[in-house]
């Protein structure tokens, strides 16, 4: 009998227990931060039980050994409370209750409602888009033209999703594609991990080798008191470097299931599983005129293109993309005649099968709670640099890169972990002669080769978008997490001896 891992909420509760137990084995400190709120003429400095203003000066910056210059807070690129060097200190154990373990994913679904209602109504336009039947006749008049030539999507749609990730940060509205892609590749003659690789792993990618996303990139070079240029061309030969060995490692595995289907991971470890949001061949949309399919199929393109454009240029997130969904499917079920009544039925039958990706995604978030609660992440942000104030460039700069890793596992967000982290590293870094750029890069080495994994990032959700097991990715993403470990080992090195 196979052995399989378990299901992704049990995993997630067995990470939660986890955090309960390190809030009682890690003691309980807080650095001091510096915030700034645009608009003023003050800073508002928090440490332990006091707050005071400071002025709103680079003197203030420079007294507290914060290399963020001024301006940085002045146009908002700093928005969130940074972490003032040299100031940690123990506090009061904040150690948890065993009944924070039940709490943790209620207020995690109640933190992360904003994304949980994105894949609700994610679910909800599919199912309307799905049941006009455009999608399996756009399916099949794709899949005849791109017969012989599949791979193209495979290097295509890889690059693009990796692009996203690189250039603005793309994450959670990749939850959006598995709909489309799943039947797409399945019809191509490949396997669930397909799509997942795709998706998933090319926008992961991309955070890795990011080169002007805002999230991460800019906030941690400011926090870090570099500008954000200064490492780019490194940046952009890594994006190219690992997207296209991503591509071949994906295509090599794709193309070895298209010759051979029991030589598919999933087939092996998971067994004859399909995803529940795989559109059924029964819907050949015969009520649709060849006219009405190209409206609807045009509709679905264009909303996509519409979120894109506003995450890009507009500051659109979750509340706008949730309601430009709501407002396709609506327009949808008006160009499609279908009753009130009908539309109201599948768009809630849509939602139904997004509420276990909705719960994962929730559960995810208590974790990151639960630990912000026992105060414990500046504890270990502490512990790390006290290890690494000694050691040689070399040797410091790859242990930071793993350092990143094991804080990923415990702060998930990444402008968050720039804001807490940046301004102690990149303090520290200046002691041991290392220039802030790799600083940066081995934040976002650390925290994109970890992204991979970690349980409390978009994984899960997105595996359990296409039925798979986590044993199932494992097996298929380590031996590429062990090249990248490599390509960002030479860089970080290259950097320091040779840049």
């Amino acid at each position: 009998m196979k052995k399989k891992l378990p299901s992704p909420i049990t995993i997630l509760f067995f990470v939660i227990i986890f955090a309960y137990a390190c809030t009682w084995l890690i003691p309980a400190g807080k650095y001091h931060t510096l915030s700034y709120t645009k608009g003023s003429n003050e800073f508002a400095y928090t440490g332990g039980e006091f707050s005071k203003v400071l002025p709103f000066s680079q003197a203030t910056l420079d007294s507290l050994h914060i290399l963020i210059p001024l301006k940085s807070f002045e146009s908002g690129a700093i928005r969130k409370p940074v972490s003032v060097p040299g100031s940690y200190e123990r506090i009061k154990s904040a150690r948890a209750n065993p009944l924070q373990i039940l709490l943790a994913p209620v207020k995690g679904v109640l933190d992360s409602i904003d994304v949980i209602l994105f894949v609700l109504f994610i679910g909800g336009f599919m199912q309307i888009f799905n049941q006009s039947g455009a999608m399996v006749a756009a399916l099949k008049g794709l899949t005849r033209r791109m017969h012989g030539r599949e791979s193209w999507l495979i290097i295509l749609l890889t690059f693009l999703f990796s692009f996203g990730g690189a250039s603005y940060g793309m994450a959670e509205e990749g939850l959006v594609f598995y709909a489309v892609m799943i039947p797409l590749f399945l019809k191509a003659g490949y396997d669930l991990l397909v799509p997942v690789a795709v998706i998933f792993g090319g926008t992961q990618l991309g955070t890795l080798a990011s080169f002007t996303n805002p999230f991460s990139t800019i906030i941690a070079s400011n926090a870090a008191g570099v500008n954000w240029t200064d490492g780019l061309n490194m940046r952009l030969a890594i994006f190219v470097i690992t997207t296209i060995t991503f591509i071949w490692y994906i295509t090599r595995y794709a193309n070895k299931v298209k010759r051979n289907p029991g030589a598919s991971l999933v087939f092996k470890i998971d067994g004859d599983v399909l995803p529940a949001t795989l559109p059924s061949e029964n819907e050949t949309g015969s009520g649709l005129s060849g006219k009405m399919v190209n409206i609807v199929v045009a509709v679905f393109v264009i909303t996509f293109l519409v979120m894109i454009g506003g995450v890009v240029f507009f500051d659109w997130w979750l509340v706008e993309m949730t309601t430009l969904f709501l407002g396709a499917a609506i327009l949808m079920g008006f160009l499609l005649k279908m009753k009130e009544e009908d539309w109201v039925n599948q768009f809630i039958e849509g939602c139904k099968g997004m509420i276990a990706v909705g719960l994962i995604i929730g559960t995810a978030r208590g974790v990151s709670i639960l630990l912000d609660e026992g105060q414990i992440a500046d504890s270990i942000i502490y512990g790390a640099a006290q290890l690494t104030q000694s050691m040689p460039p070399s040797i410091f700069i790859i242990l930071m890169m793993f350092l990143f890793m094991v804080f990923t596992l415990f702060i998930s967000s990444s402008s968050g972990m720039a804001v807490l982290t940046m301004p102690i590293m990149g303090s520290l870094a200046t002691l041991v002669d290392v220039p802030g750029r790799e600083i940066v890069n081995a934040y976002l080495f650390g925290m994109g080769v970890m992204g991979f994994l970690t349980p409390t990032g978009l994984i899960l959700p997105s595996l359990a978008m296409v039925n798979i097991s986590f044993k199932t990715w494992l097996k298929f993403i380590m031996p590429f997490l062990g090249i990248l470990l490599i390509i960002c080992g030479f860089a970080l090195l290259a950097g320091l001896f040779f840049f």
